[in-house]
């Protein structure tokens, strides 16, 4: 009696804290939400505050309906009909109808009601969210070695896959939406992929331009699409008010016992409605976890709900509408405006999916595991509106030919589905560790709730695994080459820091060297510098040439830490080493873009400034030399030495004035 009693009363707190949406309790050295800036802004700080902080809370919601929930929003265009006629179809029975909407309903509630809405979007990163954010916060807790490389593959997987999914996501979406032509007259089927390639060409070209003034247009028009869903789905409802049954979870129970083949196929194209359910993580960091929680709960589940249970009474009375169900439900007058205002919510989509690309890229970057790239702001006032061209084209290169080569949405809903799932076992594993590592959760509590959800996530992606060569390979593919790329990014530069510190003089040494008899001339040397130990390659290169030495020498390291961005007061460190040299450590969060002249126009609280016009930035261009010496393969070698000729020279990444910079050449072998 005692131990039942102890035993519930160490689970049901965790469970009360959920169901209440009261905060986690924390050990007090773990980060989560407790060291959100969002909460600690006042008067005095509101400058520094993030910017959901300062926005009204109707303004926060209208702007997350129009970028967070534009993928999962989209799927009752396809969702239904690829469960009944799509590659393992499922008779239009009754039974069947109300059992696979049983499993619609409940899927969506587990997986992103419970799972990321009620849970994981408590993991914040000083309220950023995304794999790539939790990866951050959990490495640093990590207990041993072995435990943080496994989260750090996993968190680095779970970004490759999300890769593959902004492939798919913007050609299954608009080509989905254009289909509708072929409602509107049979004769226009001709036209669907020629379209789809304007529509998406144009979306991509447009990309550098920036989103801001159409971004302005998205809420509006996603609260416009989720109206009509809910409205459409709700009239439908009306005339067959039976199909309501299937919020009995008893009816996906039956489906799953009756015909456990055919539930477990389904499960396969389930999934599609639950699509984008993890971008209400990733994009936490721009609106904050209320504006996303109220619209989900207040409008968007409902409206989605409503549209899919409308779909299914439809179904009900007339069979023969599983060709296009979710078109079928608009009267013939509204057909034309339905498949327009499907066309943009698509587009809408996919620019919130594109623009999740640029994020994490730009994340992985800063964090090392993907070469400096160019990122350009499009805005002056956005710090997220960003445009980073490589990624844009290779996506671009990537969704022609998945639209081009499976042509139609039918073919795409078979690729789609693997990385989802992928990302969302991902995604658990993760906040199992969070949960037990910063939460300090009962291990009980932990199994159970993180145990639970895993089996769901391993149901769906064994259901999706079947469809692996009718198009779930393109996902894993792009996934595994992604995951190659950014592991051998990371591995290569481990190998360049091992390579330069093994060849680098002790700073001490090199010190009490400098005497008399060496030239100084006037003027500021930086010397940028990846590690804070030894003299940088390039300070010997230009005294054993020059035989001189500026009046001021400042080695430049420029740190990312696990936080999405780093407080003004913590972003520098200044160490004076005598004899005219200092060491300067500018730190920046793994959401930030470095600007060296920025930082230096700060160091006149230290005493020090920095006058441009006299200051010379002296920069090490490495020449990488695969060798079969080191601790790596050799096609890899020769992948990370490609990429590291490739990569957007430092003195554009750090905004560094071009006309100020001297270039020294040093060749590493790894």
């Amino acid at each position: 009696m005692g131990a039942g009693f102890r035993f519930w009363a160490a689970i049901l707190p965790g469970w009360s804290r959920i169901l209440t949406g009261a905060a986690p309790r924390r050990h007090p050295e773990s980060l989560g939400d407790v060291a959100n800036p969002a909460r600690q802004c006042s008067p005095k700080n509101a400058n520094r505050c993030p910017i959901q902080s300062r926005q009204a809370l109707p303004t926060l919601i209208v702007s997350a309906i129009g970028v967070v929930f534009g993928d999962i929003g989209t799927s009752p265009l396809y969702a239904l009909k690829e469960i009944f006629n799509g590659h393992h179809p499922i008779a239009v029975t009754p039974e069947n109808i109300l059992g696979v909407l049983s499993l619609i309903f409940w899927s969506i509630m587990a997986l992103v009601s419970i799972k990321y809405v009620a849970i994981i979007m408590r993991a914040d990163n000083r309220g950023e969210g995304g794999s790539l954010a939790l990866l951050a916060l959990i490495t640093e807790r990590a207990r041993n070695a072995g435990m943080a490389w496994i989260v750090t593959m996993l968190g680095i997987f779970a970004a490759a896959l999300f890769f593959g999914d902004s492939m798919i996501t913007p050609a299954i979406s608009v080509l989905s939406a254009v289909e509708g032509l072929e409602l509107i007259a049979p004769t226009l089927k001709a036209y669907v992929l020629p379209l789809t390639a304007i529509v998406l060409t144009v979306l991509f070209f447009v990309q550098r331009h920036g989103t801001g003034a159409v971004g302005m247009f998205f809420g509006p028009i996603m609260i416009l699409w989720f109206a009509v869903l809910g409205t459409f789905g709700l009239f439908e409802i009306t005339r067959h008010p039976a199909v309501l049954a299937a919020i009995n979870p008893l009816y996906a129970a039956g489906f799953v016992v009756a015909h456990p083949w055919l539930a477990f196929l389904a499960l396969g194209s389930v999934v599609l409605a639950v699509t984008g359910g993890e971008a209400l993580y990733t994009d936490m960091g721009h609106f904050g976890r209320r504006p996303i929680r109220l619209a989900w709960f207040s409008f968007v589940l409902p409206a989605l709900v409503l549209n899919y249970f409308g779909q299914g009474a439809l179904l009900l009375n007339d069979p023969l509408a599983i060709e296009s169900p979710f078109y079928h439900l608009a009267p013939d007058w509204a057909l034309v405006p339905l498949v327009i205002l499907a066309t943009l919510a698509t587009v809408i989509a996919s620019q919130a999916v594109i623009s999740g690309a640029f994020s994490v890229a730009r994340q992985a970057i800063q964090m090392g595991l993907l070469p400096r790239m160019l990122i350009v702001h499009t805005s002056g006032k956005s710090e997220g509106q960003i445009y980073v061209p490589f990624t844009n084209w290779t996506l671009y290169i990537a969704v022609m030919a998945l639209v081009l080569g499976f042509k139609n949405s039918s073919n795409l809903a078979a690729a789609y589905g693997i990385a989802v799932t992928g990302t969302m076992m991902i995604d658990t594993v993760l906040i199992a560790f969070v949960m037990f590592l910063l939460w300090r959760w009962n291990i009980v509590f932990v199994v159970l709730t993180a145990g639970s959800l895993f089996a769901i996530d391993v149901a769906f992606f064994a259901a999706n695994a079947i469809k692996i060569p009718e198009g779930g390979w393109f996902p894993i593919a792009m996934g595994f080459v992604s995951f190659t790329v950014l592991t051998t990014w990371r591995l290569g530069r481990r190998l360049v820091g091992e390579e330069v510190a093994k060849q680098s003089v002790p700073m001490h040494a090199f010190l009490a060297s400098v005497d008399d008899g060496i030239h100084r001339v006037n003027g500021t040397a930086v010397f940028m510098t990846s590690t804070k130990e030894g003299v940088p390659a390039a300070l010997l290169h230009n005294l054993k040439h020059n035989q001189i030495l500026h009046e001021r020498v400042v080695l430049v390291t420029v740190q990312t830490t696990d936080s999405p961005t780093v407080n003004e007061l913590d972003r520098m460190f200044l160490h004076p080493m005598g004899k005219g040299f200092f060491r300067l450590v500018i730190r920046y969060g793994f959401m930030e873009d470095p600007d060296i002249p920025a930082a230096l126009a700060l160091c006149k609280r230290f005493g020090q400034p920095f006058d441009m016009m006299e200051t010379t930035f002296y920069l090490s261009r490495e020449t990488i030399v695969p060798s079969l010496r080191r601790g790596i393969i050799t096609w890899r070698a020769r992948l990370f030495a490609l990429m590291s000729k490739n990569a957007t020279s430092a003195t554009d990444f750090f905004k560094i004035p071009t006309n100020r910079v001297v270039e020294l050449g040093t060749q590493l072998v790894i």
